[in-house]
This record gives structure tokens, C-alpha cells and sequence, in this order.
């Protein structure tokens, strides 16, 4: 004979119908434990959907790097310390 287990009671968070926005503008009707939920990005923006990628900054990474350290110049290298090979254990013929 087969005995049902009743599942508690009262432990589950409110599920609630609402609204997902995007910073894009497109709102998405969801369901979700929390209300009113705002995102950056959405299918809608994202350029892995879309196929087309937003630049953000209009300076690239690697022309901001060369203006920053325009006028440094690197330090010399010192040269390297070789290492002493290790002397070999004498062993005896005995075992």
C-alpha cells in the first residue's frame, strides 16, 4: 500500500504575472517571484540575436592604452641567475 507525503505548506515565495523591462525600451510579461524587473540587455539588444554590435566607447581600448602610457618608458630586464646544477648522491653498492 502506497502512502502519500502532503508537501508543506506556506514555503514557497508569491509568484506574481509582471513586466520585464528593457533599457532598449522592449517589455517582456513574464512570471517571476519578484515585480517590475528592469534589465540592461534583452534578446531584443543583444548582439548575439540581432547580429549587429553596439560600440559604447567611440575611443578604442588600445588607442586609450598608448595615449595613457605615451611617455613611459619600460624598465631594463635584468638578466636572468643560473642555477647550480644539483650535486649527485653517492650510493653505495650495498642494498
Amino acid at each position: 500500500m502506497l502512502k502519500y507525503i502532503n508537501m508543506k505548506e506556506n514555503i514557497h515565495p508569491k509568484y506574481f504575472k509582471t513586466t520585464a523591462t528593457c533599457a532598449c525600451g522592449a517589455t517582456y510579461e513574464i512570471g517571476s517571484t519578484k515585480q517590475n524587473i528592469h534589465v540592461d540587455i534583452c534578446s531584443g539588444c543583444h548582439p548575439l540575436f540581432t547580429g549587429k554590435q553596439k560600440l559604447l566607447d567611440t575611443e578604442g581600448r588600445v588607442q586609450k592604452f598608448k595615449k595613457k602610457y605615451a611617455g613611459v618608458t619600460p624598465k631594463a630586464k635584468k638578466p636572468a641567475k643560473k642555477k647550480k646544477p644539483a650535486a649527485a648522491k653517492k650510493t653505495t653498492g650495498k642494498k
